[in-house]
């Protein structure tokens, strides 16, 4: 071969094995669409990412939105373009309505280590961990913390609290659901009532729970896994959650895996590494819940010291997504007043 046909096939050579690094390099990518706090720093996101990246030799790649209910919204808008491999971050109170979009596919994994309460079974969303809505107090600032939804709502509303949009927001829509299935055809007035005491409404959980931490009110609407944080992190018993009389309203979070996803095989290894400790290990100490099946070592004692639902509220996931727009329409009739 001559001096010049030899340049060329090294040339030839070197484009043919940069093509091929980019195939593996695209083929090795994961995209997750989640929720701000899954991503942040304190949160599960880096950890769990370093974990799966080291177990997969890929790239995990999250995009993040203020909330669950956001993700949902954000999906139905990229419809069938969505770059969306992962989608981790609805609740079981978005799966029906989810499902019915025609943008998620089966799983096809073995969910036998997922243990939640009541159970779960279902052939697309994969369980990754579960918890119960709470309002959260300074105990600083209020002595006399509400102990059911009737006296949070009739209370005085010179303490304030700071809510979520149920049209953007889990928690904003648990508590839409929460005061439903306690008032029933009475949950406009309801809200007329709590409106009173409502500081603020934000997008997503984060910005909230920043409000509250910051002393801007003395109430958030968050989880009774939220002390523990505050237990295990800052040594602190400062904030607690209120033990309501009538229950508390179950969120069971869950991931699920896209049209486009069933195209990369590092979907499905990653719905499965959810039910491994590798994953569940990262979620109470980060996410603060409950993990949605076992993890390496036992949760701390801190979370033996949290409120323990008396009565667990659950609406009918097919229920929800009927009544959804006109429970929050309601919301925001009363909210607007």
């Amino acid at each position: 071969m001559r001096p010049y046909d030899l340049i060329k096939f090294a040339l030839l050579s070197s484009t043919i094995a940069l093509c091929m690094v980019g195939t593996a390099s695209a083929e090795g990518k994961l995209t997750v669409y989640t929720y701000e706090s899954f991503t942040a720093e304190w949160g599960p996101g880096p950890k769990v990412k370093e974990a799966f990246e080291k177990q997969c030799a890929c790239a995990v790649d999250f995009v993040a939105v203020a909330d669950g209910v956001a993700l949902l919204n954000r999906l139905k808008l990229e419809g069938a373009s969505t770059k969306a491999d992962i989608v981790l971050g609805l609740d079981t109170n978005l799966t029906f309505e989810a499902q019915k979009t025609g943008l998620f596919a089966p799983h096809g994994i073995d969910v036998s280590a997922i243990n939640i309460p009541g159970g779960f079974k279902d052939d697309i969303f994969v369980p990754y961990d579960y918890g119960y809505f709470a309002v959260v107090y300074d105990t600083e600032k209020l002595k006399d913390a509400p102990s059911s939804l009737k006296q949070l709502i009739e209370g005085d509303p010179k303490q304030k609290i700071v809510i979520e949009d149920p049209r953007t927001s889990t928690p904003g829509l648990g508590l839409v659901l929460w005061i439903k299935s306690v008032y029933g055809d009475k949950s406009g007035e309801a809200w007329s009532k709590l409106k009173g005491r409502v500081l603020t409404v934000t997008p997503g959980w984060s910005e909230a729970y920043g409000l509250f931490t910051k002393g801007e009110a003395p109430m958030v609407l968050s989880y009774t896994t939220s002390p523990a944080y505050h237990l295990i992190s800052e040594k602190t018993e400062r904030y607690k959650a209120a033990a309501f009389e009538e229950g508390h309203y179950l969120q069971v979070e869950v991931a699920a895996q896209t049209p486009n996803g069933t195209k990369n095989p590092l979907s499905a290894e990653f719905l499965k590494f959810i039910t491994s400790t590798a994953f569940q290990d990262a979620i109470p100490e980060n996410n603060w819940m409950y993990p949605a099946a076992k993890t390496s070592t036992p949760l701390d004692p801190a979370f033996d010291t949290l409120v323990k639902p008396t009565k667990t509220l659950a609406l009918n996931p097919e229920e929800v997504a009927t009544n959804r727009k006109v429970w929050i329409d309601e919301w925001l009739e009363a909210m607007s007043k």
